[in-house]
């Protein structure tokens, strides 16, 4: 035990605020005792052999790298925190990371500089790496880890190192397909890289590296689109997409308890799409091109998503696999929005809401109901539970499966736009009063006062794809027009976020309260019209047909415009300034916010919907 305490001697005077002696004669110290571990040539026991470790590995990371010894001395331990094992050349150059099924080469100038990295799988010739080279040259040692643990994780699948082998095979011709498919898409469309995300057949792709594993981006929000902090606007080019950016999957092999048929060669005939959308032409599953294995092609989420009943339903129709090993619990699908909202900020104190948020804008305050229980038309509350990963065994799969995500995730978004940590008092002057119901699982009912008489209003949104949300506004025969169905499915589309929406619709309500009376005349003559069966042609704004209110029963006038692709937002070129100075008189409004520059870019851009 003496090595041991004689450790946490050095250790304990390094972390003094005086320093007893000198860096120099500590570090190489605790070297010689760390060489000492490594040779063996002193015996202790399990436990204090462990807690030796762990405290010359942390000292270790606190030391400089700017040598050979000391490079190659970090990269073996990083090695053996990882469970690989590692090994020099003869000169002493070179570090191998080693396993059964691929090895790392690190290869090293005398003086200690990075020359390359190489990650050679089993059977596969060295490919140097990008990635890993920039890691190590920054002396970025923890993402350099990440990446091993990766390729670790890579090659935790069941049987022998063969079989893993067959696995690995499968795996690359899976990559190689989506590759193609992404190349494909991009020769039909010469779609730019937000088209890819939102639109592409197998989304954004960005290849597997080192051990990352190949990601597919499939949705972004207009919040996405802004930098924390800042609020500026986030340009995409093909060299600057963040892998953080919006919603993404990865696509991996693991192993399952039932036997799969999985292609092991690639399946996609020729190199040109068979349509304008880029959809290749697929071979046949034969056996020659694929094998029975105990494993399966998944699209892993960073984390778990929030997904209803009937979209559960629809995707295992696709795939024809089963979700989930065991039966889910199934929850109130907005109560599994809102803990995911809320995860994803930094404040880690619970939040006791009751399903009630807050929203600041400017010059409104917003408070909004989520009735998580409000029964369906077949008596049941909106329920869904959490996927971590999606099954599927063939390429041409994955073009449908990300269209469902998408499909959810956009519900999933606007509804999340009302979960906020924002605190405001339940009895503030002029709070207002929203509730949000589910209508089905695509579609929800946003409830509130009408803004200049006393009766209740609903705005339905029924997401009809990811890219398309058509919006109806329902009121009494006698309340005043508010705005027109068209402008609030623009105003959505462009901001995809209902505080902001209902913001921009008591905007444009207050524009029209001056002319009160001429409203209500008009509302008197389209009430009378209706009663004779007349078509009320000319009321402004409306292209008349007739719905079912909701709320009431009542048959009302409304429009079915479907409204326009989200795209209309990402492809605005605008600058800020522009964008501000389109809000005419709202513009003092935004000064209002400027601590919230996101929340501020948003509200400029539908500015230009309000002003219309």
């Amino acid at each position: 035990m003496y090595l041991y305490f004689r450790v946490l001697e050095v250790l304990t005077a390094c972390d003094r605020t005086y320093v007893l002696r000198s860096w120099g004669e500590t570090s190489s110290e605790c070297l010689f005792l760390f060489s000492l571990t490594k040779e063996k040539r002193v015996v202790m026991n399990s436990g204090g052999h462990q807690h030796l470790v762990s405290c010359l590995e942390t000292l270790q990371k606190a030391l400089k790298v700017s040598s050979l010894p000391a490079m190659t001395d970090r990269l073996e331990s990083i090695a053996r925190q990882n469970g690989l094992g590692s090994h020099l050349s003869a000169n002493g150059t070179e570090c191998y990371i080693t396993s059964d099924m691929f090895y790392v080469e690190v290869q090293l100038d005398p003086t200690g500089l990075l020359c390359d990295v190489k990650v050679a799988h089993h059977g596969e010739n060295p490919v140097s790496c990008p990635e890993l080279v920039q890691h190590l040259r920054e002396k970025n040692f923890d993402e350099f880890s990440k990446h091993l643990r990766g390729l670790v994780n890579l090659y935790k699948l069941p049987g022998d190192n063969k079989l893993k082998t067959k696995m690995y095979l499968a795996l690359q011709s899976l990559e190689l397909d989506l590759s193609k498919m992404a190349g494909m898409y991009w020769q039909a469309t010469n779609a730019n890289p937000l088209d890819k995300i939102l639109h592409g057949s197998v989304g954004y792709l960005t290849p597997r590296s080192g051990g990352l594993l190949m990601n597919l981006k499939y949705y972004v929000s207009p919040y996405d689109l802004f930098e924390d902090g800042s609020g500026a606007p986030v340009i995409l080019h093909e060299n600057n997409v963040p892998r953080s950016l919006g919603m993404n999957v990865s696509v991996t092999i693991e192993g399952t308890m039932a036997m799969y048929k999985l292609p092991i060669a690639p399946l996609i005939m020729g190199s040109h799409p068979v349509d304008s959308k880029g959809t290749p032409s697929f071979s046949s599953i034969t056996s020659a091109n694929s094998v029975d294995l105990p494993a399966c092609f998944f699209l892993k989420f960073p984390r778990p998503i929030p997904v209803s009943r009937a979209f559960i339903q629809k995707l295992q129709g696709c795939t024809g696999i089963p979700l989930f090993d065991t039966p889910p619990t199934f929850v109130p699908l907005y109560e599994l929005i809102t803990q995911f909202e809320l995860s994803k900020e930094a404040d880690p104190v619970p939040l006791n809401h009751n399903m009630h948020f807050y929203a600041a804008l400017p010059g409104q305050q917003h408070c909004y109901f989520l009735n998580k229980d409000a029964p369906l038309p077949d008596g049941r509350s909106l329920q869904g539970t959490l996927i971590s990963k999606i099954a599927f065994q063939h390429p041409g799969r994955v073009p449908l499966i990300l269209s469902l995500i998408r499909h959810q995730v956009a519900y999933n978004t606007l509804i999340g736009s009302c979960v906020k940590r924002t605190v405001l008092k339940e009895d503030s002057p002029g709070i207002l009063q929203f509730e949000v119901c589910p209508l089905s699982d695509s579609c929800f009912s946003v409830s509130f006062q009408h803004p200049v008489n006393d009766s209740l209003v609903c705005v339905v949104m029924d997401v009809q794809d990811s890219t398309h949300v058509n919006c109806k506004l329902y009121k009494g025969l006698s309340d005043a027009l508010i705005c027109t169905d068209d402008f609030i499915a623009k105003v959505v589309q462009r901001c995809m976020s209902i505080p902001v929406t209902m913001r921009a619709i008591r905007r444009k309500a207050e524009t029209i309260q001056a002319d009160t009376p001429a409203l209500s005349l008009i509302a008197e003559t389209v009430e009378d019209m209706v009663k004779k069966n007349l078509p009320p042609a000319s009321s402004p704004g409306y292209g008349m047909t007739t719905g079912t209110n909701p709320l009431s029963g009542t048959t009302t006038p409304t429009n079915t415009f479907p409204g326009g692709p989200i795209t209309t937002l990402f492809n605005m070129s605008i600058s800020m300034k522009e964008r501000h100075d389109s809000v005419g008189s709202h513009g003092e409004d935004f000064s209002k916010v400027s601590q919230n520059p996101i929340l501020t870019s948003l509200l400029q851009i539908t500015g230009n919907v309000g002003s219309a």
